[in-house]
């Protein structure tokens, strides 16, 4: 097995599980309408290596926010199995945005099933709840705007304003069927929306523990870490500036963030090399499903069995 073949091969059993090539098939390959046309932006943002470092800056940013971190601590952790955890996470965000409708509302159901078991009481008494549209809204936001960023400056094909402002209001249709409540649906209100969380937002214990085995201490072997650092590099390069001293993070924005950008793309540009197979295998699999619905279709129309439901969904 050559290079590229091996490396992109590690990177997807990483991100996606030893489940992933079973998990592919069924998301890509499934016949069936989908809640979002391919190409359009949420497809374009969620399917590029640029989302390696968005996902990992999505980490660092959430870890501000108290009550938020005191559930991933004492309900998941963020040791032992962050890996399991990042496939789950990604197979989500794959489920949703290239999935059929049927098992994207599947996910967001699962979710909040688990969401509906992790609740529990802050150090100062008051109580923290994962199925509070406020802390969902937190969770979103966070997350939109570091794969956001991090697809302008990393992308292989960056959008224009429309189009991520599109991207931002498609992110909300999934974000409100898990229980957010007015999340927003341009870009101007995706980073208003960021700031009017900044005076609830601070480092705790839990967020600094988890930022600093995020960067130090990851379940990677040994020849992995160096560029998996450069991600890491690339995605506090994108942190905002208040969040750097309490969470710990490089302090000298300027020098760092010159750097970072130059690595960033250099590794982006990697992951996207080394997983054009995994690309071109998801593309295949769209056109059989296309393919599939598309006959299902002709047999309809020809009276073989009932209705069928439109290609796609747009919300």
């Amino acid at each position: 097995m050559r290079i590229r073949e091996r490396l992109g091969q590690a990177l997807f059993e990483r991100v996606a599980g030893p489940d992933g090539p079973k998990h592919r098939q069924r998301i890509h390959g499934t016949p069936g309408p989908r809640w979002f046309p391919q190409g359009s932006p949420i497809t374009v943002v969620h399917g590029d290596a640029s989302m390696y470092v968005g996902g990992i800056r999505a980490v660092l940013l959430q870890t501000m926010q108290p009550r938020a971190m005191t559930a991933v601590a004492e309900h998941s952790g963020y040791r032992g199995d962050m890996w399991g955890r990042l496939a789950r996470t990604s197979r989500y965000l794959a489920v949703t945005t290239f999935g059929t409708v049927e098992d994207a509302q599947q996910a967001v159901d699962a979710v909040r099933a688990i969401h509906d078991r992790v609740h529990g009481t802050m150090p100062d008494g008051t109580t923290y709840d994962a199925n509070d549209p406020h802390l969902l809204t937190w969770v979103h936001v966070a997350e939109i705007q570091s794969f956001l960023l991090a697809h302008r400056r990393f992308g292989a094909h960056p959008l224009d304003q429309a189009g991520y402002d599109e991207y931002v209001a498609q992110a909300a249709f999934v974000s409100r069927k898990l229980g957010a409540v007015d999340p927003p649906t341009s870009e101007a209100e995706l980073h208003a929306a960021v700031e009017r969380f900044r005076p609830e937002l601070r480092a705790i214990d839990h967020a600094r523990d988890a930022v600093s085995y995020l960067i130090h201490q990851p379940e990677l072997p040994w020849l992995a870490r160096p560029p998996y650092r450069v991600l890491v590099a690339a995605a506090i390069g994108l942190m905002p500036e208040w969040t750097r001293e309490p969470l710990a993070l490089p302090t000298l924005p300027v020098a760092h963030d010159r750097v970072a950008d130059a690595l960033g793309r250099a590794a982006t540009r990697t992951v996207r090399w080394a997983t054009a197979g995994d690309r071109a295998l998801a593309v295949r699999l769209r056109a059989q499903a296309s393919v599939g619905a598309a006959a299902g279709s002709t047999a309809e129309r020809l009276g073989v069995t009932g209705t069928t439901p439109p290609s796609t969904i747009t919300p």
